[in-house]
């Protein structure tokens, strides 16, 4: 299937406004008529579901929390991009646009990551509209700081709280439209499967959490807010209800999934402590303004910094290793958030890591509270340091916080054209569940940017222009693809519980964890993911024949749940290890340590490699097959990435 992007010609700056003329309306009576499902309440749902029912459509949005205001968006803590150039720094939407690719490794599409640093200005003024308590200067105007891979201040915040806050702002708007009627909002319901009629989407199969009930629901388009796969990992930032179901379900179904591989690791989380851990604590990017990273010099210090001979706030100026400000001199401590990682992640294998595993290095406060004040320090991050203190029971104003990389956010996800609509027709994906804006590694405070400038921007314009040749005739579930799907949901349903091994789907789930980290995590070789690749297949076999899910499918039943997103992992990862052994290039996120430079960044294969790999599913137990979306450049210079 040749892939087309649909990215409007002509200069980068006039495409979008553009396209919006191009593409086809549903005039306003008749929008009336269409049924659009939402699936997934976070920033890009719940602003995607406000949007289209303030326009008019019937809108119908799925959530498997009890209330929209759950979803993990809400977790997202430094800020939020905007090119305001509020602070007259030199910022501008092509400087925005230039930072997102460069930051990305040119990895993405010029004609998408364009149109959202467009988008981004519109984004604050709608939140502010909204009551979003944005931080503001001393005259009033919005306050901005700056993050990585950026010399300029862009990031609007509210405190440590922006996602909180900005989700509050798209909920509002969404009770708003539940009020009116206009959106029928279905909580406890999770996405099992995508019901495709004669090759276009038609409606979602899901099963009711709190009853076990398997439901069929119809509409004219399906539009799919899921969020990102960082959980197969095991250990991540994400909540542990965060999964790759939908996607998964979509991809089965037609939906290419691009890109796999590109995984990002945030170098500015909470060391992992124990076995006992089911998820990691992500401390903002936005920490990386004041602090400062360091390690000691030597391994002898270090030792004697573990072993507690010696207070880290002890360790004398002498003796530190301030590694990106010493490495990166350009940007210091706000490099890219993958350059930050893979430099941790050195220091570690050095033996120069500190806390009592040797892996974490220091994020120092010290200078700042002496510059200013503690007091002054808490106005900016003071959630974020009460939290650290009551996870680690160290308090980060007298002794630096001890942090280390973590899987944090997915690059990767289902391949969406310019409209953000799938390889299956009337199938859109938004947010992080697609893959479209970010290459091979997100700039900090891009997620959220993202997620609303395709909710509250570009899927009610690009939505439309299928929906105008999608005749206006009511969908219902009659339709026997329905019966079908909903069928294959409820075998896999009696085959998990069929089973009645002795492993219970967290064992498995942590088996696979551990291998995608270990071998196709921060650091990637063809030797490690081919081990990878044939453990993934044994465990996955095993799981079919000893996973233990008790209970009954006709009930509350959480093994179940976790069963069915353990087993979706599990061919994932399979593929993010296909993908990652097929791209033989190192470029932002996926670093294969075949392809470094000779000061140890990635080196790119722009020759080669330049493309989006977007995966077809062709059967169970069958290899995917490769499709590539060629990138082309017309407005930046393929360079390598430097920080210096």
């Amino acid at each position: 299937m040749a892939l087309n992007s649909k990215a409007p010609e002509g200069p980068l700056a006039e495409k979008w406004d553009k396209h919006k003329f191009n593409v086809k309306l549903v005039n306003p009576a008749n929008k009336r008529k269409y049924d659009v499902i939402v699936v997934g309440t976070g920033l890009a749902g719940a602003s995607a579901a406000a949007s289209l029912a303030e326009l008019g459509y019937n809108v119908k949005a799925f959530t498997y929390h009890d209330s929209p205001r759950r979803a993990h968006s809400i977790a997202a803590q430094g800020g939020v991009n905007a090119a305001k150039n509020y602070q007259n720094d030199g910022d501008s939407v092509f400087r925005l646009f230039y930072d997102t690719i460069k930051g990305g490794d040119y990895r993405s599409r010029e004609a998408n990551v364009y149109r959202l640093a467009q988008v981004s200005v519109n984004i604050i003024d709608q939140c502010v509209a909204q009551g979003v308590p944005f931080a503001r200067e001393y005259g009033g105007l919005l306050a901005n700081r700056s993050f990585g891979g950026a010399q300029v201040s862009r990031t609007f915040y509210a405190r440590g709280q922006t996602g909180q806050q900005l989700l509050l702002g798209a909920y509002s708007a969404l009770s708003r439209q539940i009020a009116y009627g206009k959106v029928k909002m279905y909580t406890r319901s999770e996405l099992l499967d995508v019901v495709v009629v004669d090759g276009q989407a038609r409606g979602i199969v899901t099963r009711n959490l709190i009853t076990g009930e398997t439901q069929t629901h119809a509409a004219h388009a399906v539009v799919l807010a899921t969020g990102g796969y960082g959980n197969v990992f095991y250990l991540s930032t994400n909540a542990m209800y965060c999964n790759a179901t939908a996607a998964w379900r979509a991809h089965k179904k037609g939906a290419y999934f691009a890109n796999p591989c590109f995984t990002q690791i945030h170098p500015t989380c909470i060391p992992v402590s124990g076995d006992y851990q089911s998820k990691l604590t992500l401390m903002s990017e936005s920490l990386r303004n004041d602090g400062r990273v360091w390690v000691p010099k030597t391994k002898e210090m270090a030792e004697r910094v573990r072993n507690n001979e010696v207070k880290p706030q002890d360790v004398q100026e002498d003796d530190r290793d301030y590694f990106l400000e010493r490495k990166y001199p350009a940007f210091g401590n706000l490099v890219p958030r993958d350059v930050a990682s893979r430099n941790a992640k050195q220091m570690c294998d050095e033996g120069r890591g500190v806390g009592s595993t040797g892996l974490a290095v220091y994020l120092d406060f010290s200078e700042i509270i002496k510059r200013t004040s503690a007091e002054a320090v808490s106005q900016k991050y003071g959630n974020l340091f009460a939290m650290y203190e009551k996870i680690t029971d160290e308090n980060p104003y007298e002794r630096p916080m001890r942090i280390y990389p973590a899987v944090h956010y997915t690059m990767g996800g289902l391949w969406v054209d310019y409209n953000l609509q799938t390889t299956i027709p009337g199938l859109y994906a938004t947010g992080e569940c697609n893959f479209s804006d970010h290459g091979a590694n997100r700039l900090g405070a891009s997620a959220l940017m993202q997620g609303l400038a395709d909710g509250y921007f570009v899927i009610p314009s690009t939505i439309g222009d299928y929906l105008a040749a999608t005749p206006p005739k009511p969908v219902t579930t009659d339709h026997p693809a329905f019966a079908e799907a909903k069928a294959g949901v409820q075998a896999r349903v009696e085959q998990l519980l069929s089973i009645k091994g002795n492993r219970t789907p967290d064992e498995f789930h942590k088996k696979l964890g551990h291998l995608m980290w270990e071998y196709c995590g921060m650091a990637r070789n063809a030797e490690g993911l081919k081990f990878a690749k044939a453990e993934i297949a044994k465990l996955r076999k095993e799981f079919w024949q000893d996973v233990k899910v008790v209970g009954s499918g006709e009930e509350m039943n959480q093994a179940l749940e976790k069963a069915g997103r353990v087993a979706d992992f599990l061919e994932l990862g399979e593929l993010m290890v296909d993908d990652a052994l097929d791209r033989n290039e190192s470029c932002g996120g996926h670093f294969r340590e075949e392809y470094a430079t000779e000061e140890g960044e990635a080196k790119r294969d722009d020759d080669h490699y330049a493309y989006v790999a977007a995966w077809e599913y062709t059967g169970d137990n069958q290899p995917e097959r490769l499709n590539k979306e060629e990138l082309v450049f017309e407005n930046v210079k393929l360079t390598q990435r430097s920080y210096k």
